[in-house]
């Protein structure tokens, strides 16, 4: 969860890690710190807080070397602090090291450290992996960092100093991103991309299991039992533009504007230009196995499970196939029922979510087909899926997901119609009405946008208020959980989102005066039941918006105000009504003076269970 960035060359090793770190900042800022190499010694400079404390401290210092390493953390051991803060080193300061993820073992490590004499400064598990390099060091880095691999158990990305191997970085992986990039007389590590984008575009990307020697000169790889892996380069195509603010106040902001394009992006090539069918020529599912196909469960956390729970009614209703949608951090802890023909379809939008993982690892264990749907091209889940799905959202950098939401529906779409298709469930004629629907939603996601002022104007009506209810039927309740999320993490005010159906079975008794309810009602067999629903609110006292297609103007005699979409196919909502949603939440957090992309206690990848 947290980020790393190691720089190894003649430029500023602190201009370079500490302006990598700032790019990877989104993956946690409780606390920072770097570690360089200078004149045989070890430095250490960190901080609690943003980087920009990191920045102050270091302002006034001299700092020189070669070689230098960073992190910024997302706490998982130990409160934010400056003593958990990293790098961590040993006792001797010989040794410096950042990490991502956690030692699972460090308690039964620690024991045993401090049984041989080692002296801990900080709660956290990083540390004990300082203290073993020390404890195992025996002249050789290189080997002693193939037994510390051999002695912990968990998920890591670890970059080591060590001042009796100045031009040298050593960097290993096991179920935690980290990439390397090759430079000039000079090479990177980092835990993404963009933290070093500016200065190459050519990368390895670390697979599971390996690690990596990295001088000035040149970068080799092994495994972990220091065996030599060779590498392809892998060059970044997307412009590095495309991580920075391009003129928004917020990440967040610009990402909601982006979805046209991510729309589109995500469209192209994979629809006939007659829309005769749908184009996922990626995929190496073949007619006689979507035939086959008798059950799917679909695994993800958070933005992508509300995404899944779409797909679900998708799916269902077109390919006519049974859906479950399960939450990755239930589903690998309990034994799952599989058909011979089961297909497990797992959603991240980075590709590194560590419970996501964990369970495509343990269905693939069980000999289960997996198709991911992720947004990271080289990711973990797109490389060890037996199918990949990826959404061309581009990077996403505010916590709050927004594009990715809307891409991964248009993925589910696609791969709901292409099986009913395939299955014989849907004819020609639908498969044209439903392609040309999605064809169209970039034109109207764009006419979505036009509805900002409106809800502008809404948060900051309510920006004091404690509590907002969301209601919907159908696909509408999927996506007022969705809308609800995105209220409650990056504004904090208490959401929550019901069936409509079910007020009447507990919820309306927190109906009480002025309390904001919004109503989405988009889905025309159910569109009466709906303004039933809302009936029954109004009459609690509730002010509702309400949210409908361009043409229900009978909705402004049941709310109070209503946003108005353009139509679409009803079973296509989803994708244009989720847009309000992100839109009153961004400007409820805004209204509230709040971190609108780095919302408290929450960081955009989450890579440790």
């Amino acid at each position: 969860m947290c980020g790393i960035v190691g720089y190894i060359g003649a430029r500023n090793v602190k201009d370079v890690v500490v302006g990598g770190l700032a790019k990877l900042e989104y993956r946690g800022y409780d606390s920072a710190g770097i570690a360089v190499i200078d004149e045989g010694n070890i430095q250490v400079v960190k901080s609690v807080g943003r980087l920009a404390n990191l920045e102050d401290k270091l302002a006034s210092m001299q700092i020189a070397g070669q070689a230098a390493i960073g992190h910024t953390r997302w706490a998982t051991h130990g409160k934010p602090s400056d003593e958990n803060a990293h790098p961590h080193q040993d006792c001797s300061g010989r040794f410096a090291i950042v990490h991502n993820g956690i030692v699972e073992n460090y308690l039964s490590l620690r024991e045993e450290l401090i049984a041989a004499g080692h002296q801990f400064n900080s709660e956290t598990d990083t540390e004990v992996v300082a203290h073993l390099i020390e404890e195992l060091y025996n002249g050789d880095l290189f080997q002693t960092m193939i037994e510390v691999g051999k002695r912990i158990r968990g998920a890591y990305a670890l970059v080591v100093l060590a001042k009796d191997h100045p031009d040298e970085i050593i960097a290993m992986r096991k179920a935690s991103p980290m990439i390397i990039g090759l430079g000039e007389n000079e090479n990177f590590v980092a835990s993404d991309i963009p933290a070093i984008l500016e200065y190459t575009r050519d990368i390895y990307v670390m697979e599971d299991g390996e690690m990596a020697v990295l001088t000035a000169a040149g970068v080799e790889c092994f495994t972990m039992d220091g065996e030599p892996v060779h590498k392809e380069v892998y060059k970044v195509t997307w412009d590095a533009v495309s991580a920075e603010r391009g003129g928004y106040p917020h990440f967040m902001l610009k990402e909601i504007h982006e979805q046209p394009k991510a729309v589109r992006d995500t469209l192209r090539g994979r629809i006939a230009e007659d829309f005769s069918r749908v184009q996922l020529d990626e995929l190496n599912l073949d007619d006689a196995f979507m035939k086959a196909v008798d059950r799917i469960h679909i695994i993800a956390c958070g933005t992508s499970w509300h995404a899944g729970l779409v797909g679900k009614a998708v799916i269902e209703s077109y390919a006519r196939i049974p859906v479950d949608v399960e939450i990755a951090s239930e589903y690998r802890y309990r034994r799952p029922l599989f058909t011979p023909n089961t297909l497990v379809i797992v959603i991240s939008q980075s590709g590194e979510t560590a419970d996501t993982l964990a369970a495509l690892r343990e269905v693939k264990r069980q000999g289960r087909r997996v198709l991911a749907i992720t947004n990271v091209v080289g990711s973990s889940a797109e490389r060890e899926a037996d199918d990949v799905i990826i959404t061309w959202a581009g990077p996403e950098i505010a916590v709050a997901s927004t594009k990715a939401y809307t891409t991964q529906l248009i993925a589910l779409y696609l791969l709901g119609i292409k099986m009913a298709h395939v299955r014989g469930e849907i004819g020609d004629d639908k498969v044209r009405e439903l392609l040309k629907g999605l064809e169209d939603l970039p034109q109207a996601t764009e006419q979505v946008l036009d509805t900002a002022p409106q809800l502008e104007r809404f948060a900051q009506r309510y920006v004091d208020t404690m509590d907002t209810f969301f209601i919907g039927r159908s696909l509408d309740y999927s996506v007022a959980m969705e809308g609800a999320l995105k209220l409650k993490e990056i504004s904090y005010i208490h959401a929550e989102a019901y069936a409509a159906g079910e007020l009447k079975h507990g919820t309306l008794a927190l109906i009480t005066e002025g309390v904001p309810v919004i109503a989405l009602a988009t889905q025309p067999d159910l569109y009466e039941k709906t303004v039933s629903n809302i009936v029954e609110v109004k009459a609690r006292g509730a002010f509702v918006l309400g949210m409908t297609w361009i043409g229900n103007e009978d909705l402004e005699k049941t709310v109070d105000e209503v946003i108005y979409l353009p139509k679409t196919l009803p079973e296509l909502a989803p994708i244009l009504a989720v847009i309000p949603l992100q839109l009153l939440a961004y400007y409820a957090a805004v209204a509230r003076g709040n971190d609108v992309d780095k919302p408290r206690n929450l960081a955009k990848s989450v890579t440790v269970e």
